[in-house]
Order: C-alpha cells, then structure tokens, then sequence
C-alpha cells in the first residue's frame, strides 16, 4: 500500500500515520480505496481467473489509535479484525466479478488456530498462497501447515518461490544456486500433497524489499536464474536443460 498512502490525499488512511505500509481497516474510505484499486485492475484485465489481493507482513495492524479503541472490547483481537478486512474485500470481489477468485498472502494466518480461521469463513471465498523463499525449505512443516488449512476448509493452493531477488536488500547478482535449492524443495512440497490441491507455483522476482528501498538485482541479471528454476519446476532437474545447450563452434 505504500505507493498510495505516501500520497498526502491518502495519508489519512494509514494504520499508523508515520508508516504507509498499512491501511487503516476501521474507515471506510480504506475500502473505498482498496476496491477503487481492484476495479481498475479489473478494468484493464477483462479476462482474469484469479486476483491477487496482497495482505502479508501487516506489521503494524493493530498499532493505530482507531485499533487499539477497538481492540479494548474483550472479545476483539487482531487476528479478527485482520480476518475480517480480508474478508470485506474478497467478498466485493467474489460479488462484483463471479468468475475471479482471490488469492491471500497466507504468513498473516499460519499462527492463527483452527476454529479462528473456520469461523471466520475466509475459506469460502480466497485461495491462500504459501511462500517461502528459503534454500533450506523445510518440506514436513508446510505440508504440516498445508495439512492445517486443510481442516479449515481450504481446499486449493498456490505455491511462492522466488526467482531472484530475497537474498538481500542491495544485492547486485542473482545467487542461482539459492534460488534453485528454493524450488527444487518446493517440488519436495507438491510430491508430499494429495493429488489435486495445489493450484500451480508463482516465481517472484523482486525489485526491491519494499517502496522505498534501493532496487535489488535488475531484471538482466535474474533471466538466467529464471531459465534454470523453470526447466527444474518442468523437468524436475536442470540435467535436461544443461545437455540442450550446445556450445557454439
């Protein structure tokens, strides 16, 4: 959100006023907001199956005045009033274009207890998509975590590796081992998943950390790494990819 709330026709928006990274749930213009940015994606994309809505690293939801009054009341918490802005803005999505699903962020949920999230009834509406950008991916704690959302009634998921980028916030060249590790045990995730629950896997590639940090790796130098993390999502190895590179005479 920061790109819009660091305007100052939107700054009255923010969750907390020195930080433009989160909105602040409780106005209504904050929804207003967020549908008028969806309706002109929309717009434009005329033909879309699925719609990405964000909603990771919500730092500071619950640090604004207008929260911490709500947050008084004994029976609200912030894992309800995050719950609960996902919800408002997935259900404008699923009632004004009934053919596009929402995709969520999942790291705001992972914490969260079974019965939060079944009551909540967010998994009626979105898809959640996993990520972890990590070599060392533990593959037992996500299916565990898969597991999890099954039984609150999840039933379809998207897998978030990274292609470059995540390797550090003014890192110059793409470190494709790491990046290939990364994918390599997301497919240790697939296998290890019932048949039929995973929707496919997004290879991000970062520009920067977040709006206002310096650029990461540029496009340029991350195509190669982008080329060997696909052939090994494709073929389950760059084995393949590397015997069809013939060295030129």
């Amino acid at each position: 959100m920061e790109f819009v709330l660091k305007h100052k026709e939107f700054c009255h928006l923010r969750e907390v006023a020195m930080f433009p990274n989160t909105v602040n749930p409780h106005k209504e213009d904050s929804l207003k907001l967020v549908i008028a940015m969806i309706e002109q994606v929309m717009t434009l994309h005329d033909d879309l199956r699925w719609f990405h809505i964000g909603c990771d690293e919500v730092y500071y939801l619950g640090e604004g005045e207008d929260s911490k009054e709500w947050l008084q009341q004994e029976e609200n918490t912030i894992e309800k009033l995050c719950l609960a802005h996902m919800k408002a803005v997935a259900s404008h999505i699923v009632s004004t274009h009934s053919t596009v699903k929402p995709i969520v962020w999942d790291d705001m949920l992972r914490r969260m207890s079974k019965e939060t999230l079944r009551d909540s009834g967010l998994a009626q509406l979105i898809e959640l998509m996993i990520w972890d950008y990590s070599p060392d991916l533990d593959v037992e704690s996500k299916a565990s975590l898969i597991e999890k959302y099954q039984k609150c009634n999840f039933s379809k998921f998207w897998f978030a590796s990274a292609f470059k980028g995540a390797t550090g916030v003014n890192q110059c060249l793409t470190l494709i081992g790491h990046h290939l590790k990364n994918h390599k045990q997301w497919l240790k995730v697939a296998e290890s998943c019932p048949a039929g629950i995973i929707r496919g896997i997004t290879l991000t590639g970062w520009q920067r950390y977040d709006h206002f940090s310096v650029l990461c790796e540029l496009l340029p130098v991350g195509i190669p790494s982008l080329a060997i993390c696909l052939q090994a999502l494709k073929n389950g190895t760059v084995w393949f990819f590397l015997q069809s590179v013939k060295p030129h005479a």
